[in-house]
């Protein structure tokens, strides 16, 4: 017999994830701030509660995937959140993107409510939420991950274990690194292939075909190309990352130069106004500087 699902937060991911586990079988109750995302999964069988307690009074496990640890907070131990309707034993599985840190003392505080707890970050983007092609990174009690497992197939077709609790959250730090830096050059580096007299397109074909290509660029290049900053996580979202692992590497006395110079980067495309747009807007920065533009010839 299934275990009754509670989700929390039906964004641009989590409304994928909610609809696998739809797919798959399982008792679904969902909550989130925008009621057409919720009508979205209720039209799909799914049924809505009014409030994050009210979810947790008629489930077994409560899957979020929120923006940040704010919101976390607010939904799971705010007015009308999770602890007001919890029972003892009752899982929470934090799939967004959260401070490694504050993972560990979150978990902790939601000790004291009697709630086991485990975070499992995805990784995939949303082409991959949609396939239930997820890689999911596990931190917690083992326990807890047997018992959950049937959902995080669900969503994902690869789950990796990687320890305790945080640590799922550290490999997914780990992770973003490499993408955000790695994109951040290309921000930097393709402006000055216009600049000096290369075709976007021909080098775009180079890059993708050649020892330089990556994820960032096979994704977002083709985007930048078509001048389309809308297809990804934004760079207000993904400059917490960064700063999270400026914090972290500061706090550890851990050198990170490369991620430091990355960050800078974040930063000024942030200052420059395009906190809302994709990461792959960081390049508006360096076309600006260099008067020149990456983009399909006409």
């Amino acid at each position: 017999m299934k275990k009754e699902v509670g989700f929390i937060g039906l964004g641009q991911m989590g409304r994928w994830m909610a609809l696998n586990l739809l797919k798959a079988g399982f008792d679904l109750t969902v909550f989130d701030s925008d009621a057409k995302a919720t009508a979205l999964l209720i039209d799909s069988g799914a049924k809505g509660v009014d409030s994050p307690s009210d979810l947790s009074k008629r489930v077994d496990w409560i899957i979020l995937c929120l923006p940040n640890t704010d919101a976390i907070e607010k939904v799971v131990l705010g007015e009308k959140g999770v602890v007001l309707g919890s029972r003892p034993g009752q899982i929470v599985v934090d799939c967004g993107t959260s401070d490694f840190s504050w993972t560990i003392d979150f978990a902790a505080s939601l000790q004291k409510h009697e709630l086991r707890f485990a975070d499992a970050p995805v990784t995939g983007m949303e082409k991959r939420a949609k396939q239930a092609a997820l890689t999911i990174m596990y931190g917690g009690e083992e326990d807890i991950l047997k018992e959950i497992q049937p959902a995080l197939e669900a969503m994902g077709n690869r789950i990796v274990f990687m320890g305790d609790v945080g640590s799922g959250q550290l490999a997914k730090l780990i992770n973003q690194l490499l993408f955000n830096a790695n994109l951040a050059v290309i921000a930097e580096v393709l402006p000055m292939a216009v600049k000096l007299g290369l075709n976007p397109e021909k080098i775009t074909q180079v890059i993708n075909t050649g020892s330089g290509r990556s994820f960032a660029s096979e994704f977002f290049l083709p985007n930048i190309l078509e001048n389309r900053f809308d297809q990804g996580y934004s760079l207000k979202n993904a400059y917490k990352d960064m700063a999270s692992a400026a914090k972290l590497a500061a706090d550890r006395q851990i050198p990170l130069p490369m991620v430091n110079s990355a960050l800078t980067t974040y930063q000024m495309a942030l200052q420059t106004g395009y906190a809302d747009e994709d990461k792959g807007a960081m390049i508006k920065v360096f076309e600006r500087l260099l008067k020149v533009k990456f983009r399909r010839s006409k």
